[in-house]
């Protein structure tokens, strides 16, 4: 009977504690307004994107890289709306400029030099560690 109740009281703080773990569901009410700009949005994004395809720096982009303008107008055509939509929203995310490479090394740099003179590296020669 002993060993019994220590395995059962083992499997209840095992079930005890993975308790914590499990969220609730939360639900609220969705309003008008917000599901008619939600079942908007994906057209809206199938006309940005025909409007980026018809720049005509996007175009030149575009032909550089051996594809035609037609065949993408008729690629963006072709996407889901939700598709677009995503296609719409990496586009928003995207950085403008690419990647700031000088300023990646720049920062990496202080960084390295605050932590050499810290004592917590030892990388240039040049500093000397205030502890």
């Amino acid at each position: 009977m002993s060993k019994t109740r220590r395995f059962l009281t083992w499997v209840v703080a095992a079930c005890l504690s993975y308790a914590g773990l499990l969220q609730g569901a939360q639900a609220a009410l969705i309003g008008t307004e917000q599901l008619t700009a939600t079942a908007q949005a994906p057209s809206d994004a199938h006309a940005r994107l025909r409007g980026l395809l018809d720049r005509a720096d996007v175009a030149a982009a575009l032909r550089e890289r051996g594809v035609s303008p037609e065949q993408a107008r008729a690629r963006v055509a072709a996407l889901t709306d939700d598709e677009a939509a995503q296609v719409a929203a990496q586009i928003d995310s995207a950085p403008a400029g690419g990647t700031d490479v000088l300023g990646t090394l720049v920062f990496i740099f202080v960084l390295l030099l605050i932590t050499d003179i810290l004592g917590f590296t030892k990388v240039f020669p040049f500093t000397r560690s205030i502890r």
